[in-house]
């Protein structure tokens, strides 16, 4: 299988995003690959040699001090920057210098939570949520009622004629996930998703994450700097039949979900969760503590 696509005239284009599908769709391998990547900005370095897998099925949860590069890592993963050196392999593509269009096709194999939800405020949430389905002239009856199933899924289906400032934050994460999951995604990305949100708010907002986690098995990626966060996903699983999230057995984690530690530029630790636990690392102890 090819690492990477070459750009194309106009008159191929729709051949080669049809290729990108073909090939991402054939890909056996890890979903996300990071390959020693490193990136800096106005000299200073933010990656260093970073290099980690993100298998089919797996959440791995990105966890560091404020500023070492978690949301730089997200952004990369989604093609939306370009490292200075390594390669980043979706879906077992090499989207380190794919060009526009074909990013585009892949990208909607993605679904993205941002950081404050980056919701347009002048769309009110049904326009928000289906944003991509409009862009790709989805007939609306069509698209209305995959919105209303996104919607359902957070428990948000009665805001659809909302905007934004009418909604509180935690709505407006619960949004940003409807609108993340609208396209089935075979990743999602959570960037910070319960930034700035009180506790409560936080849990609920996760109780979603295990929800497709545990639900569709949706493969994720999810920066944090919250250790309560990590420890609930660690230890919980959805109950598709109380529709709630529940604790798993004493001394027992869900298997699938993993994590990475950043500081100061480097990956420091990867590995489950009892590993993470028991760790000697000075640093590690201290963070955790």
């Amino acid at each position: 299988m090819p690492d990477t696509l070459t750009p194309n005239t106009d008159e191929n284009a729709v051949a080669e995003t049809s290729t990108v599908d073909k090939l991402a769709d054939e890909n056996t391998g890890p979903v996300l690959i990071f390959d020693h990547v490193s990136i800096g900005f106005e000299g200073r370095p933010v990656l260093d040699d970073i290099s980690f897998q993100v298998k089919k099925g797996e959440t791995r949860i990105l966890l560091g001090p404020a500023g070492v590069g978690k949301s730089v890592i997200i952004k990369l993963a989604n093609g939306l920057m370009r490292p200075d050196s390594g390669k980043i392999l979706l879906f077992g593509l090499d989207i380190t210098e794919m060009p526009e269009a074909q990013l585009l096709q892949l990208r909607r194999r993605v679904g993205m939570v941002f950081q404050e939800s980056a919701l347009f405020d002048s769309l009110d949430v049904e326009d928000n949520v289906g944003y991509r389905l409009n862009e790709e002239h989805m007939p609306p009856e069509e698209a209305h009622q995959k919105v209303a199933e996104a919607l359902r899924f957070v428990e948000l289906e009665q805001t659809m004629k909302k905007y934004p400032s009418q909604l509180s934050g935690g709505m407006r994460r619960r949004v940003a996930i409807a609108r993340a999951i609208i396209t089935d995604p075979d990743l999602i990305l959570y960037d910070s998703p319960t930034g700035g949100l009180d506790p409560i708010t936080s849990t609920t907002i996760i109780e979603l994450v295990i929800k497709q986690r545990d639900v569709y098995g949706t493969t994720a990626v999810l920066v944090t700097h919250r250790l309560q966060d990590a420890y609930v996903m660690a230890t919980h699983r959805f109950d598709k039949a109380a529709n709630q999230m529940t604790p798993l057995p004493p001394h027992t984690t869900d298997p699938n979900t993993t994590f990475m530690v950043m500081n100061d530029t480097k990956m420091i630790f990867e590995g489950t969760t009892e590993e993470l636990a028991h760790s000697e690392d000075p640093f590690l102890k201290e963070y955790l503590a």
